[in-house]
């Protein structure tokens, strides 16, 4: 029999399609599309989670809902199109009757059903006196801190719809008043893409506004957003649940916020360098001091002391949940030994002084024991993941063996702002097994693995009739085995994507696996996974952010000769040898050199016989990089062989953003 011969195809609704299609349709009931209730072995975790967790300790949501000033009735914003890029509104379900939180649905897991409703409370919020917060508004929260003539803004939100909002809100209830400064806490898009929403780069230069961020921020700005920004934003909308309707059964919170607003990103260059901790600034009045925390949440952050209020910035360090060491959308792997060994060091410094703490996501928290406490949890949280995964994998443990095998002690387990609500103790011990040991886990059969679609396709071949193995599979779902109902469902959907059955069954499995996760991460990925196999990749470009040029704009030469070399297909281009003078009327000369397919280059460097030589302006390269050939015409100026940027151009990739993750 050939590989995936016997893997039969059905329509939507199960009808017969290929061989041994009707013992399946008969054996696997009536599988379709549409989403699923929890069953009964869902509902059966969900209700679990009450005995685990004191759902009578309402502190964090006192905490989340302290200090608010002013609110919408409702809040959805829209970019000028009309296109809705952030809703509240959407998420009204979880408000109950008579001003009480509406009770978990069996679709929710009760715990991240909490947290939803903790981060549906949106508003205008006073943290302290002089420190104000809107919180609800996108993804992060954006700080306003009152200086003598203005306002000092913290982490602008990710789209100029939603920090241009919240500025309205702030100035409507608190008064008219000019931007003084910008912090940046790291280089994450949702902490700076909103910033021309509240200021210009005119006002900027015009007014010396300083726009302060730590050593590094936009070389990781750059690397983030860039060089593997397009599989990073795909993978993004799996996290996030961009693709998901909210609802009982779609999407939640995300652990740190509702989501990922979809409206305009933009960028302005920094102009003030954090580079030790200790530095402080002065602005418009209001003292900081800077705390570096590099290696983190972010390769480049920095928490924050106020003095004068007594107040301790913490960005993105110390959140009200366990955080990402490992992020799903894909990123440098973070370190939580030096994230544990941080916040120790920010307890030492500010923890007998601090009277209040507040960050870029959820909530602040209040009470000098009660910081000190919330310091020392999450250090401990994130120094036992980092030591306990190393310690298992010196015993010759895998990366998937340990995650199965790690938890929490009971003391931190237990505490609500250590739940695992965005990061997961699983998913962070995989990252830290992949930080000191790579992804090799030392079997020589897997040092050369078939690729997953060939691999499928042998397994299947050996598996025999499908119909028999989606039988059993829907013996398995019936006992609650989803995670495995999943995992052998999916091979067969990699062995032959127009398996219907397969993909159904895979689809049932997967949304029960979200109906229990507590990670809104997780829950997303599960039900975007299962939308996917159910009805394909949905490619309205309504799912994207409007995307902005001006991250693009503040790309060194450097950085696009390296992205130069992302985008050229190597292989095709394997025949290509050349070298191209780089004579930037703005910049330093570089030489650009092809070699088998391979970009390579020097700065302040030209060669006598290059086989051309382009002037150009630094921005010009983009007419390069995207193979627009008007504006090549337009702003290149070619002395030698006139048909360089044709060869140069001819093996680019360009990107496809909706590829394919849960089938071949």
């Amino acid at each position: 029999m050939a590989a995936g011969a016997a893997v039969c195809g059905c329509s939507a609704d199960g009808a017969s399609g290929g061989s041994g299609s009707s013992a399946a349709g008969s054996a696997l009931g009536n599988l379709t599309a549409d989403p699923k209730p929890a069953t009964e072995a869902t509902r059966d975790a969900n209700d679990a989670v009450y005995a685990l967790l004191d759902f009578s300790d309402e502190r964090e949501r006192e905490f989340a809902s302290r200090g608010l000033i002013a609110a919408p009735d409702a809040l959805e914003i829209a970019d000028d199109a009309g296109k809705v890029v952030w809703s509240q509104k959407a998420y009204a379900f979880l408000d109950g009757a008579d001003g009480q939180p509406a009770d978990a649905p069996d679709t929710a897991n009760p715990s991240l059903w909490r947290n939803a409703q903790l981060n549906h409370l949106f508003g205008l919020f006073e943290v302290a006196d002089g420190i104000y917060q809107v919180r609800g508004y996108d993804m992060t929260n954006i700080t306003f801190v009152r200086g003598e003539t203005g306002w000092i803004v913290f982490d602008p939100l990710m789209s100029c719809e939603c920090s241009r909002a919240a500025f309205a809100l702030v100035t409507e209830h608190l008064g008219e008043r000019p931007i003084t400064g910008i912090v940046m806490s790291h280089p994450h898009v949702d902490h700076y893409g909103g910033i021309k929403g509240i200021v210009s780069e005119e006002d900027v230069a015009a007014h010396s506004i300083p726009l302060i961020v730590p050593s590094g921020f936009a070389e990781h700005a750059v690397a983030e957003n860039v060089y593997a920004g397009n599989a990073m934003g795909r993978r993004a909308g799996y996290q996030y649940g961009t693709f998901l309707e909210p609802g009982p059964q779609g999407k939640l919170s995300i652990g740190i916020g509702m989501g990922q607003s979809t409206g305009t990103v933009s960028y302005i260059a920094p102009n003030d360098l954090i580079t030790a901790t200790g530095e402080t600034r002065e602005v418009d009045g209001v003292l900081m001091e800077f705390q570096m925390t590099p290696g983190t949440e972010a390769p480049a952050e920095m928490n924050t002391w106020f003095p004068q209020f007594k107040a301790l910035w913490v960005a993105e360090n110390c959140t009200a949940t366990l955080h990402n060491l490992y992020t799903l959308r894909g990123a440098e792997v973070r370190d939580g030994n030096a994230w544990a060994n941080y916040l120790m060091e920010t307890l030492a410094r500010y923890g007998d002084l601090a009277e209040v703490t507040f960050q870029a996501h959820n909530w602040p928290h209040w009470g000098a024991e009660f910081i000190r406490e919330y310091l020392m949890n999450t250090a401990a949280m994130y120094k036992f993941i980092a030591d306990q995964t190393l310690m298992y994998l010196n015993q010759g443990l895998t990366s998937n063996e340990i995650a199965h095998l790690i938890q929490l002690p009971s003391a931190l387990e237990r505490s609500w702002y250590t739940r695992q609500y965005y990061g997961t103790v699983a998913h962070n011990a995989k990252a830290v097994y992949q930080k000191y040991m790579g992804w090799y886990d030392a079997n020589p059969v897997h040092l050369n693995a078939l690729p997953p679609q060939e691999f499928a396709q042998k397994l299947s071949a050996y598996l025999g009739d499908a119909s028999a193995v989606l039988t059993k599979a829907q013996a398995d779902f019936d006992d609650g085995q989803y995670q495995w109902v999943a995992e052998v469902t999916n091979l067969l959907v990699f062995a032959d994507p127009s398996n219907q059955p397969a993909r159904l069954l895979c689809a049932d499995a997967l949304e029960q696996l979200g109906y229990a996760a507590e990670s809104g991460p997780w829950r997303n990925a599960y039900l975007t996974g299962a939308k996917e196999l159910r009805g394909g990749v949905d490619a309205d470009p309504r799912f994207r952010a409007t995307g902005s040029a001006d991250i693009l704009r503040a790309m060194t030469p450097d950085m696009m000769l390296d992205y130069l070399g992302v985008l050229l297909d190597a292989n095709a281009a394997a025949d290509l040898d050349l070298v191209v003078n780089l004579a930037f009327t703005d910049d330093d000369p570089y030489a650009l050199t092809v070699r088998a397919g391979v970009v390579l280059y020097e700065r302040g460097v030209q060669y006598a016989d290059a086989d051309a030589t382009l002037t150009l302006p630094r921005l010009g390269m983009f007419a390069i990089l995207k193979n627009d050939q008007e504006a090549q015409a337009a702003n290149i100026r070619i002395e030698g062989d006139q048909d360089i940027l044709e060869k140069l151009t001819e093996h680019l990739v360009d990107f496809d953003f909706f590829f394919p993750i849960v089938e071949p």
